[in-house]
């Protein structure tokens, strides 16, 4: 007896952030919408956290008008999201109206198939966002997060979708964001899973450790209904199965897909042109890595890391903080790594490195956690880390958002005339910071996107010091040609940055220093902290907020400043007790190591 196997293909969401940090553009998606609405997808996945933040961040393009020019161009194909649970697209729990309103919104907006997931495996962040989309008329697919510990068994999982069939979900997922998944425990699982409950399976698997193919046959074999793979040219590696290839390999078996192979091939040929205008954004760690069943970073994650750790000049460190992953993660409980809980473990293992010293600094968004302020811990926390970061506070064992008052006429309010839709008002509580300064720039008509980088004429040519890849320019000079390879660039200190160049085959190292640096009076030549009050942070980052002013008395230790980097924030914290006598930086400014932020005098 024949089972036709369904596709939903990652092509517009998972495959370019897990490869390209999540920097493809509509006018890149809408070209080629036409043949994708024909091939017959079960559906396309279009949207979730890191596109939505990516699209306000840095492109400058409003998410939803995506969302609407997408549902236009794709009439008869299902769109998919992801969407993190109470979480939503952001890094905290929202109140259930936000939860309620943003489901509704987007659901009006074009997304038919909601993706729902907690970072946690915790349930009872599932159910508000479940009953929205029940709500919304639209299909709601409970997830699994997969992960391997000590405490993660098929018992659990099968016991954790059992729990969301109850809830009213229409489809399973089993999510393994990282490439965790070995054949054989696939078709353990998914056998386990069509036993025990009777909702169709999906697999979605990233090709991290190279397996992830074999283990969607496995799926298959044992059950599974549907599976999620990436149209070629944005493939494998951290990214999904080949979308040819799979429908390749079950072509005319009593699996086949049904999908028009040659369609799908013209399909991947359009994309494959499409990635050359992203290459400044391609990573040396999106490739096969089986470390990945140790270190447990998922796909998505793994290029936004080594995308931010190059923007904080410490990307030749990115072996040491894939260490330090999986002994944060055990500190904390085995969560699985997945948004937010892998930027969360990420950033905090990025920390602990650069430091040199385990928790010398913690993150709010770890203090939070051990709280309990994102769920239940799968596993026992350590106690010691604990108490060193929330000391003698009570630890959460409600759903976290029972404690959430409700928040739209509040987000309404906050961000006022600049919001000209309900949608404008959740983009804003979605990244308050980000989303005023998008909406800010809008209004005022200077959005700009990031610049691409013109397509290097000589190709992607892998840099002797492991710093990425570099940019290649052809230069002539009276007559003389000159090829240059831009191969690294340093942070910004004292006003001035580092630019690592290979001219003519020969390295190089150029400092640009402004022409207008002492216009203005700007905050870039802050003096080097070099006395115990003096108040400095240890990486680059912004100013999120000053908690003191000129002549506040402080306690040593008391926080004095939140820094952002890495999108996790940080208390920056008096070293000694005494009188705040200056201050050098206000909200939004950027910061480097080392350099003098407050002043205290003891």
């Amino acid at each position: 007896m024949s089972k036709k196997i369904f596709v939903t293909d990652t092509i517009l969401r998972d495959a370019h952030q897990s490869l390209l940090a999540t920097r493809m553009r509509t006018e890149d998606m809408l070209p080629i919408c036409d043949k994708l609405d024909k091939v017959g997808y079960w559906s396309l996945e279009v949207w979730g956290g890191a596109t939505f933040d990516a699209c306000v961040r840095f492109l400058k393009e409003d998410p939803w008008e995506r969302l609407r020019q997408l549902r236009a161009a794709l009439p008869n194909t299902r769109l998919q999201m992801l969407l993190r649970g109470q979480n939503l697209l952001g890094y905290r729990h929202y109140s259930d109206d936000v939860v309620k309103a943003f489901v509704a919104k987007a659901a009006v907006n074009g997304i038919d198939v909601f993706r729902i997931f907690d970072a946690m495996n915790d349930v009872r962040n599932l159910r508000v966002a479940i009953e929205a989309v029940k709500a919304a008329g639209k299909h709601a697919q409970g997830t699994i997060a997969y992960t391997t510990s000590p405490v993660h068994t098929i018992e659990a999982f099968v016991a954790q979708a059992k729990q969301m069939e109850a809830m009213g979900c229409d489809s399973v997922a089993i999510k393994d964001m990282a490439g965790l998944l070995t054949p054989y425990a696939t078709g353990e699982l998914v056998k386990a899973l069509k036993a025990e409950q009777s909702l169709p399976v999906f697999i979605h698997s990233h090709d991290t450790a190279g397996l992830a193919a074999m283990c969607q046959m496995k799926a298959i074999e044992n059950g599974a209904d549907h599976i999620d793979t990436a149209i070629s040219s944005f493939a494998w590696g951290t990214s999904h199965p080949g979308t040819e290839s799979m429908v390749a390999a079950l072509k005319g078996s009593e699996f086949d897909t049904g999908l028009d192979l040659e369609l799908l091939q013209e399909i991947g040929l359009y994309f494959y042109a499409v990635r050359k205008k992203y290459h400044q954004f391609e990573s040396e760690f999106t490739a096969v890595d089986t470390r990945v069943q140790v270190n447990q970073v998922p796909g998505g994650m793994i290029s936004n890391l080594a995308n931010q750790l190059k923007e904080q000049g410490a990307l030749n460190r990115m072996s040491e903080v894939l260490a330090e992953i999986p002994r944060v993660r055990e500190d904390l409980g085995f969560p699985p790594l997945v948004t937010p809980t892998s930027q969360i473990v990420g950033t905090q293992a990025f920390f602990n490195v650069l430091a040199g010293e385990r928790y010398k600094t913690i993150t709010n968004e770890v203090k939070l956690y051990l709280q309990g302020g994102y769920g239940k811990a799968p596993g026992t926390v350590d106690e010691k880390l604990r108490r060193q970061a929330i000391g003698s506070e009570e630890v959460i064992d409600v759903r976290p958002a029972d404690l959430l008052k409700p928040e739209m006429t509040k987000l309404r309010a906050d961000i006022g005339a600049l919001a000209k839709s309900e949608e404008d008002v959740l983009t804003f509580a979605m990244f308050p910071d980000i989303g005023r300064k998008f909406l800010e720039e809008r209004a005022a008509g200077t959005l700009t996107p990031e610049v691409l980088l013109p397509i290097p004429e000589a190709g992607k040519v892998a840099s002797a010091g492991g710093e990425g890849v570099p940019t290649e320019f052809v230069i002539d000079v009276h007559g003389e040609t000159y090829r240059v390879d831009i191969t690294g660039v340093g942070v910004k200190a004292e006003g001035k940055r580092h630019f690592y160049l290979s001219i003519d085959g020969m390295p190089e190292e150029v400092v640009f220093e402004p022409l207008n640096e002492f216009v203005g009076g700007g905050s870039s030549k802050r003096k080097q902290a070099s006395a115990p009050g003096h108040v400095s942070t240890t990486m680059p980052g912004n100013i999120v907020d000053v908690l003191v002013k000129e002549g506040d008395n402080v306690k040593a230790g008391q926080a004095v400043l939140i820094t952002e980097a890495m999108k996790m924030e940080t208390e920056v914290q008096a070293a000694i007790a005494g009188k705040v006598t200056a201050i050098h930086v206000a909200k939004g400014d950027r910061v480097n190591p080392g350099e003098i932020l407050i002043e205290i005098e003891g």
